[in-house]
């Protein structure tokens, strides 16, 4: 806003001040970047843009980069802005460009923090459910609300989405989808969004009835990543089992 930035205001309103956290004697701890899940790379492009502009449209820019395009010319002479969710933005910037394999250890303390043992899961599991839903993410603690369906079976399920996508009839409809997904070979998303799609067609059930209401008992609510992606990294015994569970436990 307007004003100079105290160290007091970060914590205040939500946003760290330091590089790292601080605890000074006798005083009270101020959260740092380091330990709020920021990546150093993103700061650093963060600050550099405060007070100083490349000439051009360039936002995300490596230490080199920034080197190359530094012009006096092109700083402020006006105090700075200080935008804290262009800062989450950066981060969430630089966290798209992480390969999913570092991007999956970076969420392993995540998982255990959480209760899930990682060893149970192979490397390739964790990169690519991490894949799926990093385009959600502003930081590496984010993946767990995104992702933790793939690491356990939902314990609730959204009270609006039984409400809206689940009725009288969804648990006949779910067992008929059940036979249909046991039917299927090759469970891959290529191979079984069709098969799946072309049965809700010839039965003439609504599609997003049908869609919302597999979600609701694969997820535990109706959003997340393309639904075939998903069915197909649980693969098909874990999905119907959490449909059968689903059935169970919901009522219309």
């Amino acid at each position: 806003g307007k004003g100079k930035l105290s160290k007091r205001d970060g914590d205040r309103l939500g946003f760290p001040v330091f590089p790292l956290e601080w605890h000074p004697e006798g005083g009270e701890v101020s959260s740092g970047y380091r330990e709020s899940g920021y990546l150093p790379e993103a700061v650093v492009n963060f600050l550099a843009l405060l007070g100083w502009n490349p000439g051009d449209d360039s936002e995300i820019m490596s230490m080199d980069q920034l080197i190359e395009k530094f012009d006096l010319a092109h700083c402020s002479r006006s105090g700075a802005r200080f935008d804290y969710e262009k800062g989450r933005w950066f981060n969430h910037e630089y966290l798209q460009q992480i390969p999913d394999d570092r991007l999956a250890q970076l969420f392993k303390p995540v998982l255990r923090d959480n209760g899930i043992d990682p060893d149970n899961f192979s490397d390739d599991y964790i990169a690519r459910a991490c894949g799926l839903v990093k385009g959600r993410i502003y930081f590496v603690r984010d993946l767990w609300d995104q992702a933790k369906f793939f690491f356990k079976e939902p314990d609730s399920y959204n009270p609006k989405d039984i409400k809206k996508r689940w009725s009288e009839d969804t648990p006949r409809i779910m067992g008929e989808l059940i036979e249909t997904l046991r039917g299927i070979d090759d469970f891959s998303c290529a191979s079984a969004e069709p098969i799946v799609l072309d049965w809700i067609a010839s039965k003439g059930y609504h599609l997003g009835n049908v869609m919302n209401a597999f979600r609701l008992a694969v997820v535990g609510e109706c959003k997340g990543p393309h639904m075939f992606d998903i069915t197909e990294l649980l693969g098909k015994d874990e999905t119907i089992r959490r449909i059968n569970l689903a059935v169970e436990r919901i009522k219309a």
